[in-house]
């Protein structure tokens, strides 16, 4: 461990030219005061909440001092001070986040969509297409959930690796002359107890990748101190295993007070320069700093701290020591600094101004469209006094949000119900003309609005020669890995067994022999920073697949794949893609582990993937191929038990492609509709041969994706023809089956169309216990969906249909 030592106050290190000295101070105190003025606006009620980056500014101003173009940073919500010093923050869109403008010309980050604090570079332009990011300083887009931003750095720093050592990716013109970029990450104290943030760090020392990461360490976790936070009370103490010596490779870590501008210095210079050019990562413990406004407005620090703490932040503050230090080594006058303090609060409270003139004036507008309308409809309508009164009231609306404006439409349309529709014409068109600015403004960029939309996606039919030779499905999606690696340098596996022996399920067989490590690549157990990897490398271009060995292995990483990759594309609205391809397998198997279906957890927590439930190989690499042809994140969940069934190989298997959300027809029928999706598919077509015997006709239906869900809705026309439906699954009850049956019955309208209730058949509540009688009496069986079917028919035509 390197302990950087305090210089003495008085030894200027003259290679820090006056200029760029003055030049950090005047950002370090524009800072603070855009903390200061923030908080206010937060207790003036212009603003909803407010978490600010008062007494982290000298370090990140210094950490700015070594961020270079094609740089990435994944940090910590209170990183404004570096954002404004490597000037990819303007203060007004500072406090237009703070406001929440929801134009994304005056707030660039997240049009509005994220509290204060988190921060965005837009990788993309308009159209969805990706900018030249060589050549500009990038922030990947913050999450809010303590350390979630730490496990894409190993991805930002792995891509590194790659353009550096993959020559194939040096031919792509986006990506030449990439290769000594830094994955810089920020995080506070407290976070550190995370586990991800440890396995971040293992993940980091074992790939020896370019990443810096920095921890803020102002003694505290909102209330709770470091002795209840981390082991030694310091997480550079903790972490001291971690450091690399002569033999053996690991971490640099650096400790330095937040205080000290010169030894500030020195620390980021070491860091940049072993993570630069020697892939060594570092950790870099800023110690000392301060939090002089507490943690939030959510409350007061001096609940917690003692008063004696109290003082000591107030003598450490890193602006004051910073001045002193300037002072006492005569690089600028006393008045000096006076006018620089003078004029950052000048700059702050106009570029606030500004920024609340273009937030309150563009709802103003609106507020005033709707008053003038609800008058206007006043005047012909019965509800005369009542909408006075409503119009009036939005009027005088202090500090008013869309939500008082369309509030107040809707009210006055309702009022307006039993007057002539030409009364509340214009204001109802203003309504709906609204709503659709609404749904830009607030539920947009969900997925993929771009050309590369899985939408936009060419279908190609999987074609077939007159052999019928049939190989093991698994050797199916080993010929399509093996095209996508030979065809698009890009494309990289990895994960838990994927390399050397070629996946658990050999679906990579020999394909690391054939194509290199860097290319199919073995990991440790580490799903969080497996998919953390597969997210920062996609931010940077290339298309991952990352492995996550069997499903139910997927909750290790739920929380980045719900809160970081899902809503990436949504949260900054449109400005970030990540084309991450997640691989896992599932469903059919016995026993406890690995046997689950929890598809109601992934449609709940996954929305903005793709979530593709191939029945057997075939159909997974058609969809594979769609997916490395759209820019959308995916889960791919192949069937355990399908991997040595038979198939026919395609001769374009490296070609053709399976639309997503699409159901495909797999037997058709009269009586009754059955929808399902991957290993149920077989079992519904072993009960709909054993049905068939019994005079009832099943038209089996294969969903194919749950996300996207039949965007065509097919479903419904097989209905219109048999009047009654079952959804069946895997999944427990309620979950997957109630989700198809709302997006059927609801969404299609299929209700009005049937003659028997819907019915639902899923597993048990519990997960099957092992053995076969286990998988049987847990999971749905071709004979549950016999007997379910033939009592839907009983009860349309017990005589024709009579139970035993």
């Amino acid at each position: 461990m390197i302990e950087v030592e305090t210089l003495p106050q008085n030894k200027v290190n003259l290679k820090l030219e006056k200029d760029q000295i003055l030049f950090d101070y005047r950002i370090v105190q524009q800072s603070r005061q855009a903390s200061l003025m923030g908080r206010k606006e937060v207790f003036m009620g212009k603003a909803k909440f407010g978490i600010f980056g008062d007494g982290k500014e000298l370090a990140q101003v210094v950490m700015a001092r070594y961020f270079k173009d094609g740089d990435f940073r994944s940090g910590y919500y209170r990183d404004q001070t570096f954002m404004l010093a490597i000037e990819e923050l303007k203060l007004q869109e500072y406090f237009a986040q703070l406001y929440a403008h929801v134009d994304v010309k005056e707030e660039p980050a997240s049009a509005g969509r994220l509290m204060n604090g988190h921060f965005a570079t837009r990788s993309l332009n308009d159209d969805g297409s990706w900018k030249d990011i060589r050549n500009v300083k990038n922030s990947a887009g913050d999450i809010s959930p303590t350390a979630g931003q730490v496990p894409k750095l190993v991805g930002l720093g792995y891509a590194s690796k790659l353009f550096k050592e993959n020559k194939d990716l040096q031919e792509i013109e986006e990506f030449k002359g990439l290769g000594q970029e830094i994955a810089w990450g920020t995080i506070g104290n407290a976070s550190t107890a995370e586990g991800m943030f440890y396995e971040t760090i293992n993940a980091a020392g074992v790939l020896q990748i370019p990443m810096v990461v920095s921890v803020w360490d102002d003694e505290y976790g909102i209330s709770v101190p470091n002795k209840y936070q981390t082991t030694k009370e310091s997480i550079s103490e903790a972490l001291s295993g971690f450091q690399r010596d002569g033999e053996k490779p690991g971490l640099e870590i650096i400790v330095v007070r937040g205080w000290d501008y010169e030894a500030l210095h020195q620390a980021y210079e070491k860091a940049e320069k072993l993570a630069r050019e020697e892939f060594v990562p570092a950790l870099v413990h800023v110690i000392e700093m301060t939090q002089p406004q507490g943690h939030s407005t959510s409350g007061s620090h001096e609940r917690y701290k003692s008063k004696e703490r109290l003082q000591w932040e107030n003598d450490h503050d890193c602006i004051l020591m910073f001045r002193s230090y300037i002072l006492e080594n005569e690089l600028a006058t006393e008045e000096e600094l006076e006018e620089i303090d003078r004029e950052a609060v000048k700059f702050v409270k106009e570029q606030k101004e500004k920024a609340w003139k273009a937030f309150s004036g563009s709802i103003k507008e609106e507020l005033n469209d709707a008053v003038q309308l609800i008058k206007s409809a006043a005047q012909n309508s019965g509800q005369i006094s009542a909408l006075n009164q409503l119009a009036d009231e939005l009027s005088k609306t202090l500090n008013p949000i869309r939500k008082d404006v369309i509030g107040a439409v809707r009210k006055a349309l309702w009022l307006m119900r039993f007057d002539q529709p030409e009364v509340r014409f214009e204001l109802k068109n203003w309504y709906e003309d609204q709503k659709e600015k609404n749904h830009s403004r607030y539920n947009s960029h969900l997925y993929s609005e771009s050309s590369e939309s899985n939408q936009k996606v060419n279908v190609i039919p999987a074609d077939y020669s007159d052999d019928e030779h049939l190989v093991d499905g698994r050797e199916v999606l080993q010929a399509c890995f093996d095209k996508m690696l030979s065809r698009d340098p890009r494309v990289f596996a990895f994960g838990e067994d994927v390399g050397k022996i070629g996946d658990v399920n050999q679906a990579f067989t020999g394909l690391q022999a054939k194509h290199g490590e860097l290319r199919v690549t073995d990991t440790g157990i580490r799903e969080t920073t497996i998919i953390g990897q597969g997210i920062g490398a996609a931010l940077r271009g290339l298309r991952p697949i990352a492995e996550i060995q069997y499903l139910d292995y997927l909750y290790y990483a739920l929380m980045t794949l719900t809160d970081d990759l899902a809503s990436l594309h949504y949260r900054t609205k449109g400005g970030q893609k990540a084309p991450l391809i997640v691989r896992t397998r599932g469903h059919r198997l016995e026993g406890v582990w690995h046997s689950g279906s929890p598809m109601s957890a992934i449609l709940g927590s996954l929305r903005g993937l793709l979530v593709c439930v191939p029945r057997n190989m075939t159909q997974a690499a058609g969809m594979y191929n769609t997916l490395l042809k759209s820019d959308e994140p995916a889960l791919m969940i192949e069937c355990l038990n399908a991997y040595r069934q038979k198939e026919k190989m395609p001769l374009n298997v490296g070609e053709f492609t399976v639309p997503l959300g699409k159901p495909e027809i797999l037997r058709e029928g009269n009586d009754i509709t059955l929808v399902t999706y991957g290993a149920m598919c077989r079992i519904a077509l072993e009960a709909a041969e054993q049905l068939d015997e019994l005079g009832v006709s099943i038209e089996v239906i294969d969903v194919q994706t749950l996300l996207p869900f039949d965007v065509h809705h097919m479903i419904i026309d097989s209905i219109r023809k048999t009047n009654r439906v079952i959804f069946a699954d895997e999944d427990v009850p309620g979950g997957a089956t109630a989700y198809m049956m709302q997006k059927v019955l609801e969404e299609q309208k299929a209700y009005y169309l049937l003659d028997s209730e819907p019915v639902t058949i899923a597993a048990k509540a519990h997960r099957p216990a092992y053995s076969s009688d286990g998988d049987y009496f847990s999971k749905p069986s071709s004979d549950d969906l016999v007997e379910k079917a033939y009592e839907i028919m009983n009860e349309v035509d017990p005589v024709s249909y009579p139970m035993w």
